[in-house]
Order: structure tokens, then sequence, then C-alpha cells
């Protein structure tokens, strides 16, 4: 008995000792799939190249041994393997084989994070936040001042959740105008863009979203979800042209809106219809109508792309699972027929005729849209509490979330055209 346990120590011992690899499996072997990705982003925190194995064992990571990463995996949870280096050459050769839809991306520099937030009270959380946190990524929040005085190009990544950008809060006036929570951001916002120099908060919204596409542009990250992505493109599409109604900026909308929205300003969407009556809780035509939506076949299948060329959208879809449980949101999804040609769609519903998980090219930069609000909660409403990950440590939809946190730091190929 006491050999047996000698010999076990002493071949650790020599593991140890000779060069070696930490392989963090992503596979269904992982006991924690979300701080996994917390785990990577630390270790690149400490000037480590974390090799991202992409479709090998559901998109697995891989770096050199250091008991100090051994250890800051166990106090995590996060499962681990220790393998010799002939073991990783191995795998890597296995993976460059021209007839396995696999490759290996170097990730070399954590992301610098911004998450677009306001400091005051909101009924509804983000699930963003909440998979950050959890997976213990740093992260800076910004709002609007902080864009507009030209703070947002010092991030490399920033996030927009629950957010309307058209100036009509989120169309919850119908519903919630007498409502403390609503009337504080009415004031709040009113008072920001009276600070910075806006008549309306819609012209204040405008000018952040120009910010925003400029960010892209110039070769920043953007990852949206929920009301976001929609409003964002309205906002764009519409510069210049008054599409609010009184209740919302103290004056008429403009009577020919429609015509004069201008599509070639947006990211992603394009020919779309705005949706002006202040009762219906809904911005444009984008958004699938979340009317008799069944949560039990309320699915979307993720698309597989090839690694070796198609590395950017093989590293988003990085999973255990392909086909996703759909959510619901301010934005649910993307009707097909309104995304631009130019935008590759990642995840789709094709019996319904969405797209759920869409990315794109602007400039220098690159954007994701993600539709729904919570991917552990079906229907989010005001005033839930928020998502406990503690219960969802293995969620594939939220792992959609963080294979767009750690994108930025790949080095990437120059993809086919």
């Amino acid at each position: 008995m006491k050999i047996n346990v000698f010999l076990s120590l002493f071949l650790v011992f020599i593991l140890r000792t000779q060069a070696a690899v930490i392989l963090v499996p992503m596979d269904t072997d992982q006991r924690n799939h979300l701080k996994a990705y917390g785990i990577a982003y630390w270790v690149l925190e400490h000037d480590v190249e974390v090799s991202w194995l992409l479709n090998y064992r559901g998109g697995s990571f891989m770096f050199e041994f250091n008991t100090d990463f051994e250890n800051e995996c166990t106090v995590r949870g996060v499962t681990y393997q220790i393998i010799a280096d002939a073991q990783a050459t191995l795998i890597v050769q296995q993976i460059a084989d021209p007839e396995i839809n696999m490759d290996v991306v170097k990730l070399h520099k954590a992301p610098k994070i911004a998450v677009y937030t306001p400091l005051h009270y909101q009924p509804w959380d983000d699930a963003v936040t909440l998979a950050l946190t959890y997976a213990e990524i740093p992260y800076d929040k910004l709002y609007d001042e902080e864009i507009l005085t030209g703070n947002l190009p010092l991030y490399d990544w920033l996030h927009l959740h629950h957010e309307d950008f058209t100036g009509q809060y989120g169309k919850f006036w119908a519903s919630y105008q007498n409502v403390a929570w609503y009337r504080e951001e009415v004031r709040s916002s009113e008072e920001m863009a009276t600070r910075m120099g806006f008549s309306k908060v819609s012209q204040l919204k405008l000018a952040v979203a120009k910010k925003i596409r400029d960010f892209v542009l110039g070769g920043g990250y953007l990852f949206a979800m929920c009301s976001a992505p929609e409003s964002l493109d309205i906002t764009l599409a519409a510069e210049g042209v008054d599409i609010c109604q009184p209740m919302f900026d103290g004056d008429p909308i403009d009577p020919d809106a429609q015509n004069k929205l201008d599509y070639s300003k947006t990211f992603a969407f394009t020919g779309f219809s705005l949706v002006v009556n202040p009762y219906e809780y809904a911005k444009s035509s984008i958004d699938v109508p979340k009317g008799g939506r069944n949560k039990k076949v309320d699915f979307f299948t993720l698309f597989e792309f090839s690694a070796k060329w198609d590395q950017v959208p093989t590293m988003l879809c990085q999973n255990h699972e392909n086909v996703i449980s759909g959510f619901m949101g301010q934005a649910t999804a993307f009707r097909s027929e309104f995304i631009k040609s130019s935008v590759v769609i990642m995840g789709e519903s094709k019996a319904q005729n969405e797209a759920r998980y869409i990315h794109g090219a602007l400039g220098n930069g690159t954007f994701t849209f993600y539709g729904g609000h919570d991917p552990e909660d079906y229907q989010h409403m005001v005033n839930d509490p928020p998502t406990d990950l503690n219960l969802f440590a293995n969620s594939p939809g939220y792992r959609l979330i963080l294979n767009n946190v750690l994108f930025p730091a790949a080095r990437k190929k120059k993809q086919k055209t």
C-alpha cells in the first residue's frame, strides 16, 4: 500500500518537474464552464499566453504549468489536467490535421473591459455583468458622460445591454409612467442631457451611439444584448429625425420619420419599420413578436464554421452544446429579413425565421448582437431577482457571452474572402 502511494506521488513529482502544461477541458467533463473563462483571463493577466483549442473538447484552454495556476483552478472549482509537453504537442498536431475541423488560437493579452450602465437604480440585472462577476473577470462601468468625454478608446471591449438609445425609455411609459424607478430614469436622463449640452435625451443618446460606432470603426469590440442592438441601430438610422412621441420628448414625432431612415448608418439591420405607438411595447419590426412563444419548444441552433478558415465565428460559437435554449428580452430575436447580407448569422431558429446570435465587422472593429435578456431566465420580469449562476455553472447560453469576452485577446488569422 505504501509503495503504491509512493509511486503515485513520485509520478506526480516527475510530471511537475518536467516541462508540463495545464489543459482546461470545456466539454461535458468540465465542472464549471463559466469560471473556466475566468481562469483563462487570469492567466492572461499574468502575461502568460493561452492556447484556445477551437472545437477540441468543447473549445478547451491550454497554458504552461505553474503551481499558482493549478491552485487557482482548484480554488475556483475548475476541472483541469496536467499533461506533459509531449502530450500537448500531440494534441496540437492532431488539431493541425487539415481533415479535422479544429484549430489553435493564441490568446496573448487580457482585454480591458467596459460595461455601459447607469449609476442610478434599475429594476433588472444584466446577464453580462452577472457572468463577468461570477467568472471573476474585472470590468469598469461607463455611462454617457464618460463616453462623450472620450474615455471609450481606453478599452478594448464594450458591452451594451438594457438600454434604449432612441430616447423612449424602453417604451415602458404605458405600464410604468407613475412608478418611482421610471420617473427617476426620466429625471436623471434629462439632467444628464442638460449637463452635456443637449435639449433632449434622444439627442444625447444619438451622440453616445455615434461615439460607440466610432469606437468600433477604430478597432473596438462591441457586444450587445437585449434592447441595445435594436435601439442602437434605430437611433443611428434616425439621425436628425424626431421619432419620439410627445410623452417622451415634449414635441410631436416627425410624420415622415419612417421614410427618412438611413439604413446605411446602422450596424446590422436594414429595411425595418418603426413602431411609433407609445402604448405598444415594441420599437421596430426588427424584434420578433413575443406573443405565443413557448419555452418548451423555444430553441436555436449554433452554426458550425470552418475553424481553420473562419476563426472568428468559430471562436464565438465554442460550446459543449450546439442547441441552445431560447430566452426572451426587450428584443428577443432578430427577424432574418431585416439583417444585412454582410452580417454573419451564428445562431438561428429556421422554423421561426429568426436569428438569435449574429456578428459583423465595421471598419477596423467588430460587433456581436445576442437576442434576449438572460440565458437562464426565460422571461425575466421587472424587479425579478438576479440569476444565481452557481446554479448554472455549465450554461451553454452564458458561454456564448464569455466567448465574446475572450475574443479580443486572440491573434486572429486573416479570414477568407
